[in-house]
């Protein structure tokens, strides 16, 4: 294990991938799907993640007329779940009929996340990489990027982001979910999610790594300027 976790870390050494993070991340591999372990805050989420994505879609047109009223919302689109980890996310985007590829810079929890898909009879094409490489061959190819509470986890916001949205298809839609960077969130996220509580393991997050919403959006728009001038 130790051998293959150098290797993790060298690959992604000189990428928007925070080696500490795909270190920390490992040590929960077998826990992903335990929805009173440390993944619980994510499993909660869904109840507000899934319908934020649908509605989102429904909103810009992207979902049919028929599709809105049946049971598969997002039949015929292509999403991408950006940082999926086990795929607590890219699983209930599938049951709605979702053509989902996770991807992940970790190749265990991805592993894992095949894994559980399959005993779930999910159709989930699930890729271990980061968005940098991964965009390469991927550009213009998704209806939706989703990238949920993964950016707090990445060292370089910028290229991070340009990469998913090279993956965009003109008039996609992107949907982003992370911790705000401010005084209460750094009380509730670190100090009681972490040190009182323990609802989430000591050290999964740092407060540095948190942005504000107006910083984000000026990114992407940054972004969005640079991919039409490069273009």
């Amino acid at each position: 294990m130790k051998g293959n976790m150098a290797k993790i870390l060298r690959k992604f050494s000189t990428t928007t991938v925070d080696p500490g993070e795909i270190k920390r991340f490992s040590q929960f591999n077998e826990q992903w799907w335990d929805k009173f372990g440390p993944m619980r805050p994510l499993h909660s989420m869904n109840k507000l993640r899934v319908p934020m994505i649908r509605e989102g879609l429904a909103n810009t047109g992207s979902l049919t007329s028929d599709n809105r009223q049946n049971l598969k919302p997002l039949a015929g689109l292509s999403l991408l779940d950006v940082g999926c980890g086990g795929g607590i996310l890219s699983e209930p985007l599938a049951r709605l009929g979702g053509c989902i590829t996770g991807l992940d810079a970790n190749e265990s929890i991805i592993d894992h996340a095949q894994k559980h898909s399959m005993k779930q009879g999910l159709n989930i094409s699930y890729s271990a990489g980061c968005i940098e490489d991964f965009a390469k061959n991927n550009k213009e190819k998704f209806d939706a990027i989703v990238a949920s509470e993964i950016i707090e986890h990445v060292t370089q916001k910028e290229e991070f982001l340009k990469a998913c949205l090279e993956c965009l298809k003109p008039n996609g839609s992107i949907f982003i979910t992370t911790i705000n960077k401010t005084t209460p969130a750094n009380f509730v996220a670190i100090f009681l999610a972490e040190d009182v509580v323990q609802l989430v393991p000591k050290g999964t997050h740092e407060f540095e790594k948190f942005i504000e919403p107006h910083k984000l959006q000026r990114i992407l728009e940054d972004c969005k300027d640079n991919l039409y001038t490069d273009g």
